[in-house]
């Protein structure tokens, strides 16, 4: 299968990845559901609303410093390094991530498409103008916008908020015209991002899905690898330098 996959989509020049929260997950990254502690008593449906924020912006910024203290650890995983390395060997290359952890950039990965924002950034809740802060918001001092004076929160799409329509549409642009798009780690039940592989498909691409599980994506993919992307992406990286190398 890494053979064929190899000599598939060793002649193209424009890629493009989709990953989602399956890479993150192979890092350890806290998925925030968990029952143990004072935040095992909410929903993140229940904090990662604006409406929740209007109520109680407090509350949601003592979640928030708590999940960023708790992912200070996280490293990015050989999967992220991989997907750094295929950056270079393809002449143009995205990455789209679902993901909000960072994870990519610090495994200097440079052109992304971060749907749903970061973590690590924040934004005025009013007029939405990035807000650089370089140290922990004091829940019971939330600073305000030198804009407009609306309160700064989290750079982060929250539920029941529409993405934005640059980064979206950038990305549906990136998939019409790749010639090869990776599926990493991701679910494919999360849209919009799950209509990215199967545009790239109809545009004529090759959709290559990394995955442990079958997903809604899977029967369009033309390989499907049934394995973490820590595991399968690095030997990838090995085989296409292999072929650059014998070029």
């Amino acid at each position: 299968m890494l053979e064929k996959l190899v000599k598939t989509i060793s002649p193209y020049h424009r890629c493009v990845v989709l990953t989602g929260a399956g890479i993150s997950a192979e890092s350890g990254v806290p998925t925030f559901r968990g029952k143990e502690g004072l935040w095992g008593k909410f929903k993140p449906e229940e904090l990662a609303t604006m409406s929740a924020f209007m109520a109680n912006p407090e509350v949601v910024w003592e979640w928030y410093n708590w999940r960023r203290e708790l992912m200070e650890n996280v490293e990015p995983n050989p999967g992220h390094w991989a997907i750094s390395e295929m950056e270079k060997w393809f002449d143009e290359f995205t990455l789209i991530t679902q993901n909000v952890d960072g994870l990519h950039r610090l495994a200097r990965t440079r052109h992304i498409i971060e749907l749903h924002g970061n973590i690590y950034r924040n934004k005025c809740a009013d007029c939405n103008q990035s807000f650089e802060i370089k140290d922990d918001i004091d829940p019971n001092n939330i600073p305000r916008c030198d804009k407009c004076e609306g309160k700064i929160r989290p750079d982060v799409v929250w539920f029941g908020e529409m993405l934005d329509s640059r980064i979206i549409d950038e990305a549906f642009y990136q998939s019409e015209h790749a010639d090869v798009f990776f599926s990493v780690g991701t679910s494919a039940v999360v849209h919009p991002a799950a209509s990215l592989p199967l545009v790239a498909k109809n545009h004529g691409a090759v959709v290559v899905e990394v995955n442990i599980e079958e997903t809604p994506i899977t029967y369009l993919a033309d390989f499907h690898i049934p394995s973490k992307s820590g595991e399968f992406l690095p030997e990838l990286i090995k085989e296409l330098k292999k072929i650059d190398s014998e070029g």
